[in-house]
């Protein structure tokens, strides 16, 4: 693979990986909430050349009640795990899973967020039509600098709690509506519900009925109704910190700036009996 700079969309299609696959790191990245094993699931088939990034091991710094269930890495790290990957400090890449995207997005979001060009596989493993392999693939290591996690791009429990009140400021909840709602609660969660004054902003919403990316437009469409035209800030936030991400490339593909991600999420705030909590939908 060439270590060269080139630039990436949110998404790219089979067809484009098929065409430029020398070109990028490619990260299989499956992972699962019920505790299935997106390793041995990578181990089972994956698309040759890929190598496995884990969103607990290699995504996240352990678990804990200030943090939740997912903090980002430490920047020297994820500098290292990136490293170990093949992933140099110009390298483009590629990440893909079985869920829509919803876990790729969590390290293309941490790779776009430091300046690196990567993107996820529009569609998932399903669109791969090509040959698969077994077994791990191991990646030359390379060098990778570790940079600071940019501040206008995360915000903490402190700052959010400060911003509840702000009419400028947007929250957005990227998990299934049932868990916003509370209707839903998630043996994971400590309690259900959401952060009093977010917007339901599922996800799976932002697909197209094919389960590709929708267009630009259809999102732009969807995230200016939920408030994002007029918000100085638009902030994303779901379980742990993963499928937000997905979220928040959604509104890059649509055009947006100014977003943040609450790495923490619901797994921080609703783990804390002494923060606030609304159940239902507002908007509703």
């Amino acid at each position: 693979m060439s270590d060269q700079t080139l630039s990436l969309p949110v998404a790219v299609s089979a067809a484009w990986l098929r065409e430029h696959r020398d070109e990028v790191v490619l990260v299989d990245s499956r992972w699962y909430l019920d505790g299935r094993s997106g390793h041995e699931a990578y181990l089972n088939g994956h698309i040759p050349g890929a190598v496995h990034a884990d969103v607990d091991a290699d995504l996240a710094a352990p678990s804990s009640a200030e943090g939740g269930r997912h903090p980002l890495p430490a920047a020297a790290d994820f500098a290292r795990t990136l490293g170990r990957l093949g992933i140099g400090d110009h390298s483009p890449v590629v990440v893909y899973d079985d869920a829509g995207g919803s876990v790729a997005a969590r390290l293309v979001w941490m790779l776009r967020a430091l300046g690196t060009s990567a993107a996820f596989l529009d569609g998932g493993l399903q669109t791969w039509t090509g040959d698969m392999e077994k077994g791990e693939v191991t990646a030359e290591p390379v060098h990778r600098t570790a940079l600071p996690w940019p501040a206008d791009r995360l915000v903490s429990t402190e700052e959010l709690q400060r911003e509840l009140a702000a009419p400028d400021r947007l929250l957005l909840d990227a998990r299934v509506y049932g868990r916003f709602t509370g209707e839903q609660p998630a043996p994971v969660d400590a309690r259900a519900g959401h952060i009093p004054g977010a917007r339901s902003a599922e996800w799976p919403a932002n697909l197209a009925p094919d389960g590709l990316l929708a267009a630009p437009e259809v999102l732009r469409e969807r995230f200016a109704a939920l408030g994002a035209d007029s918000a100085r800030t638009v902030t994303a936030y779901c379980g742990s910190g993963v499928t937000a991400c997905h979220d928040l490339l959604a509104l890059e593909h649509a055009g947006f700036a100014n977003t943040r991600l609450y790495p923490g999420s619901w797994s921080r705030w609703g783990g804390d009996d002494s923060l606030p909590l609304e159940t239902g939908d507002p908007l509703a």
